[in-house]
């Protein structure tokens, strides 16, 4: 009994001691009940607020998802080894099919048409290849050096990420002297406001905030943090996005180093890759959308988009197509998309030079279900649309003193794939319908063949055994996406965000 006057410390400490004996434990949880009450309600609210994750993060959900993911990978393969087989089968048919084409006048415009596509494509992938070979980031500047920094983060219903994203903006080991962050809460119709104003409490002066009392839609959001940015670059970042220590900096040195420098993109990564397919997927292909292609983009100094995960802007250029950008319009109705596709557009319109910063690391959420990611798709290839209307009146003109050649090729290959969609899509149904079998083989085999490129080029930069989605993605694209760009075209004068829902 010598033991009930022990003060909570040193029964804390006789209990860690002793707590093989049961007779003693129970003896100290008894005297000492409000600690053991403040301790499991502390770990009542742990688990309430942390229930999401402990799911996540069980074995069994593991293995139900690692089962799911290599069940989905497995037949992906054999769907494609299948496929190879049954083109070497179907060869005769092929030959057939090939010989009443060569017989009829259309079969030999279409083989001439197919093959002069082939041509071209392949020649442009290779020049592709040659500029990659070229890019190089550029090393971050000392801190004397680097410009004076406004972060914009535009958020609608985040929650808590826009906290975590503000955070890590602040941890960054950009120069705090030189470093204004702004928020915008686009009125919001959950607790993201909440969070804004926690991240306020936690930075203090560093962080500026404001709230829209109603939803604006993004580009209004940007608008006023321009208004409010004092930096001499502004920088874009989303709210559900988690920027790197040195991403800034590297950012943000191409200005530095190039006086005709009007834009940088960011390299977008996968934050949410580590539990649905569609994620693991997206990962893959962003890898082959900024890495290779973006890299290639920056060698002609006219990379087409700088995504709004990240990206940063000159202020001039910025302020100068500032009053065009927010009152933009398509088909007389204000344009409400594609708000960072435009900005890169009226940038380039400048005759500034965009470029592209591999060294600079955003991770962003990307959709998780079917439903959201074709939406998201939707909005892009309705800013595609309409972006290349926009670029098609400037390319052709003396809009730069240097090369304009760059641009042009890149105008050129983005407006032939929009001017051959419906011949392709007609050109798809027709054979689906008259040769099901030689259709399915030959998409199949092209997927294998083609889609090889990414696989290996992500393999080599990353992993192997991540890089092998990009197989399971061109099924799921060929096959579940095919309509999207169709779609889009048809219906590029819509307005709607179609993904802004309650996080």
């Amino acid at each position: 009994m010598k033991n009930a006057n022990l003060n909570p410390i040193e029964s804390n400490f006789f209990y860690r001691k002793k707590s093989n004996e049961t007779k003693l434990n129970s003896f100290i949880f008894s005297v000492h009940n409000k600690t053991l009450h403040n301790f499991i309600s502390e770990k009542i609210l742990y688990f309430r607020d942390s229930t999401r994750k402990l799911i996540l993060r069980s074995p069994l959900f593991n293995t139900n998802t690692n089962l799911l993911n290599e069940g989905v990978l497995l037949t992906t393969f054999l769907m494609l080894i299948s496929a190879a087989f049954l083109f070497y089968e179907l060869q005769p048919s092929f030959e057939q099919y090939n010989l009443e084409k060569l017989n009829s006048v259309w079969g030999v415009s279409f083989l001439i048409l197919s093959v002069s596509l082939f041509a071209y494509k392949t020649s442009f992938f290779l020049f592709k290849v040659y500029l990659y070979l070229k890019y190089k980031s550029i090393r971050s500047v000392s801190d004397e050096k680097l410009p004076t920094c406004t972060i914009i983060v535009p958020a609608y219903n985040e929650g808590q990420l826009v906290w975590e994203t503000l955070n890590s903006i602040a941890e960054s080991d950009y120069p705090k002297n030189k470093l204004q962050i702004v928020a915008i809460d686009d009125g919001s119709k959950d607790d993201t406001w909440f969070w804004i104003n926690k991240a306020k409490l936690d930075l203090g002066e560093r962080l500026t905030i404001f709230q829209q009392p109603i939803n604006k839609g993004k580009r209004h959001a940007l608008y006023h943090g321009f208004n409010l940015g004092i930096g001499s670059i502004f920088v874009t970042i989303d709210s559900d996005s988690i920027v790197k220590k040195d991403t800034l900096r590297n950012l943000v040195t191409p200005f530095v180093t190039n006086e005709n420098c009007g834009a940088v993109a960011g390299n977008v990564r996968v934050l949410n890759n580590k539990k649905a397919m569609l994620p693991k997927m997206l990962n893959v292909s962003f890898v082959m959308s900024f890495e290779f292609v973006r890299s290639a983009e920056s060698v002609l100094g006219s990379v087409l988009c700088t995504p709004g995960a990240l990206a940063a802007y000159r202020r001039d250029a910025v302020l100068a197509c500032l009053p065009e950008w927010i009152n933009q319009t398509f088909m007389n109705k204000p344009s409400d998309i594609g708000e960072d596709r435009a900005m890169t557009n009226m940038i380039l319109k400048q005759g500034r030079e965009v470029l592209f910063q591999r060294n600079a690391h955003v991770l962003t959420n990307v959709p998780e279900s079917y439903k959201s990611l074709y939406k998201m798709f939707i909005r892009w290839g309705r800013s595609n649309v309409r972006e290349n209307i926009m670029m098609a009146k400037y390319v052709f003109t003396n809009f730069r003193k240097d090369s304009k050649v760059g641009a042009r090729l890149l105008f050129f290959n983005q407006f032939l794939n929009i001017v051959m969609t419906y011949p392709m899509l007609f050109f798809m149904v027709f054979f689906v319908i008259t040769h099901p079998l030689l259709f399915l083989s030959s998409t199949l085999l092209s997927i294998l063949i083609i889609s090889s490129f990414p696989v290996l080029f992500y393999a080599k930069r990353y992993s192997f055994s991540e890089s092998v989605w990009a197989y399971t993605y061109s099924i799921l694209y060929t096959f579940g996406l095919f309509w999207i760009t169709p779609y889009a075209i048809v219906t590029a004068g819509k307005s709607g965000w179609l993904t802004r829902e309650i996080a």
